[in-house]
């Protein structure tokens, strides 16, 4: 995937990291601070310190480890949805197994990478979030679709939602929601709409709430399956 340059008046993406390994957090740092398009808004090693940077200013883009010495990364996540809703929120662990994946998905996580990839794959990934996509290392991507394909009644009929029923969404958030559907990117909408893309991306992440889903593939599915979008 390419990424154009950023503009010289651009807002860098504030990214904060909640990792124990110095090595991993250090290495990641360097990068993040190297890049233009960065800045690193802060650093934690641990769930206590990851808690208590959630009370300073909000970061664009939050990276969290799951195995904390002290306790779960996914109490970080759930903190974060609540004291930085317009942040979005990456996995970045050794843990691929299910419960973990999923537990770190309810709690608002909307990507999840595998420490497989170097620190300078990690900044496309980060970019890739902070434009309004999920990125999921793929051997993760194909455990989730497992799941999906194992599930009772994963085949919903289409309309499924009454149509007396109000819509959950916004007139705005499905407009949002159109142009995702057409293939625009966060940026690109922001000029259709005429809103700053970090608008844009609380909108993005409202959407997700209030269908339940954590990436844009799903919310299409969903919003088809309720009938707020055409077949």
């Amino acid at each position: 995937m390419q990424f154009e340059p950023p503009a010289p008046d651009a807002h860098p993406i504030h990214v904060a990291i909640v990792e124990d390994d110095p090595s991993f957090s250090d290495a990641l740092a360097r990068v993040l601070q190297a890049a233009p398009d960065m800045h690193l808004a802060g650093q934690a090693a641990t769930r206590a310190a990851g808690l208590a940077l959630l009370q300073g200013p909000p970061a664009d883009v939050l990276l969290v480890d799951l195995g904390l010495p002290d306790g779960s990364g996914i109490a970080v996540i759930q903190a974060a949805v609540q004291l930085w809703p317009s942040c979005s929120i990456m996995v970045s662990t050794t843990f691929g197994d299910e419960t973990h994946v999923m537990r770190s998905i309810e709690a608002g996580a909307a990507g999840y990478l595998l420490k497989d990839s170097s620190p300078a794959k990690v900044l496309d990934e980060i970019r890739s979030l902070a434009s309004g996509g999920s990125p999921i290392s793929p051997i993760i991507a194909r455990q989730i679709l497992a799941r999906f394909r194992q599930a009772p009644g994963s085949t919903p009929s289409p309309k499924s939602t009454a149509p007396d029923m109000p819509s959950p969404l916004s007139a705005r958030e499905k407009e949002v929601l159109d142009y995702i559907t057409k293939g625009f990117t966060t940026h690109e909408i922001a000029k259709l709409m005429a809103l700053s893309h970090f608008t844009v991306r609380t909108f993005v992440r409202r959407i997700y709430s209030k269908l339940k889903v954590n990436s844009k593939a799903e919310a299409i599915y969903e919003a088809r399956t309720m009938g707020l979008l055409p077949d």
